[in-house]
């Protein structure tokens, strides 16, 4: 253990050392907790593009992933559970994670939402998962024209347009916080070759 640092530290500073090798074993090339704001979505996207530019990605990839970033990243900023009581709670909070490896890139977002809402948010994605180019289309159309709008302002095409996009299913997960609220995880893959 380093001197300059407490004994009382020993613990954290183990955490950070693990977090570091998680990230390298998991591939993430970039990871944040927090707020999501336009400011945050601006600085996240910025940064992705002038990396992937400097890593000679190609242009149609950069294009793919900049618009799932932003797609993914607006879906917190706007369907996130927001608190009025607690401001700084968790359940105002995100989570984006950027993984790259030979084949793909990822991206990971992490939210709090509802439970009330885990029901129609997962049949909406089930049915999404279901449908293939031509009916993506279709559904987009529609949702365009006469899609119902939720309280928040959505009607599903974000997760509609990133499907069309990648051409990739979207993967997503559902944990419990407590009775009231869900945490609701999304994956998108966007192939590289």
């Amino acid at each position: 253990m380093d001197k300059r640092f407490p004994e009382s530290n020993k613990g954290f500073l183990q955490f950070v050392y693990n977090f570091y090798k998680g990230m390298k074993t998991h591939e993430i090339t970039l990871a944040y907790e927090g707020e999501i704001n336009h400011q945050i979505m601006k600085a996240f996207t910025t940064l992705a593009q002038g990396k992937m530019s400097k890593e000679a990605e190609t242009a149609q990839v950069q294009k793919r992933v900049y618009h799932v970033m932003v797609e993914c990243l607006q879906n917190i900023s706007k369907h996130a559970f927001h608190s009025d009581i607690k401001p700084e709670s968790e359940l105002n909070r995100g989570i984006l994670l950027v993984i790259k490896n030979e084949a793909e890139y990822k991206i990971t977002t992490g939210n709090v939402i509802e439970s009330e809402h885990q029901e129609e948010l997962n049949s909406m994605l089930s049915q999404i998962n279901k449908l293939d180019k031509a009916d993506l289309d279709k559904l987009y159309v529609t949702q365009l024209k006469e899609g119902e709008i939720s309280k928040k302002g959505g009607a599903g095409l974000g997760f509609i347009d990133i499907k069309r996009k990648t051409g990739q299913k979207l993967e997503f997960h559902f944990f419990p916080v407590d009775q009231n609220y869900t945490f609701f995880l999304l994956t998108s893959r966007i192939p590289r070759k």
